[in-house]
């Protein structure tokens, strides 16, 4: 492992940390919009280790269900339990990456600083963390002036400055560039491997193949699959899946 990968270790020891909030456990979840119904009776379940990739076509209900997972929504009925947990108590201890990354009007570095300071985190992870997601050249250059690909690498850095044990993505990647794309897929390849539990919602099947350990599949605001990538793939057990799987409009 590399210095700076060291450095990203997590502050406190494992043995003073809180107890896991996995596996987690979502049973007949339910999202509702005035009268309409955005999730219905979703149930999953996801160990405490490896990628899950979110799939499945526009208004299925992905992005929403990351928020409900992170404790940003209520849904109007059903269960999501984090270890013994709800969503909104656990919060703190993941972290979320949107597909157009929010930057403060301040320096790369400053960004960072900021994120630790408020967790109370030692500043002095901040050159790691860039050095990490490879933004460290650019420390004192104003955020807001970065590519998009560095926009975003810079939002996993202060994802990560959190030490989260659960980090959701909603297309991080969407219309990126294929170098970029690359960048942040080892970005996070790399907390997935340091035991960071991913959740990464995607419209790219090559990404999904590269990075999925499992996949959670919704077709109008259901779990139409929930399998292994190694069985997914290859041989999806639902239509709806199969047809977004060969290119059909799934609607």
């Amino acid at each position: 492992m590399s210095d700076a990968l060291l450095s990203l270790a997590p502050a406190v020891a494992p043995r003073m940390r809180p107890a896991p909030i996995l596996p987690l456990a979502v049973r007949d979840v339910v999202l509702r919009f005035k009268d309409a119904t955005i999730l219905d009776g979703v149930g999953f379940d996801l160990g405490p280790t490896g990628c899950t990739m979110v799939m499945g076509p526009n208004g299925a209900g992905k992005s929403l269900l990351l928020k409900l997972l992170h404790g940003l929504m209520l849904p109007a009925s059903g269960r999501i339990d984090w270890g013994g947990h709800a969503a909104a108590e656990v919060t703190h201890r993941q972290a979320l990456v949107f597909q157009k990354p929010v930057l403060l009007r301040r320096s790369v570095a400053a960004n960072i600083d900021f994120v630790l300071k408020a967790r109370r985190k030692d500043t002095a992870r901040r050159d790691a963390l860039l050095e990490h997601v490879g933004l460290a050249h650019k420390a004192q250059q104003p955020a807001r002036l970065l590519s998009g690909g560095e926009a975003q690498r810079l939002a996993l850095a202060r994802a990560l400055a959190t030490d989260p044990e659960v980090l959701f993505l909603d297309e991080p990647t969407a219309s990126l560039d294929p170098a970029s794309v690359l960048a942040i897929e080892t970005i996070v390849r790399d907390a997935r491997d340091r035991g960071v539990r991913i959740v990464f919602v995607t419209h790219d099947m090559g990404q999904a193949r590269r990075m999925a350990d499992d996949v959670l599949f919704l077709h109008r605001g259901r779990v139409a699959e929930h399998t292994r990538a190694d069985d997914f793939f290859p041989r999806p057990q639902s239509a709806a899946a199969r047809d977004y799987l060969n290119g059909r409009i799934v609607v």
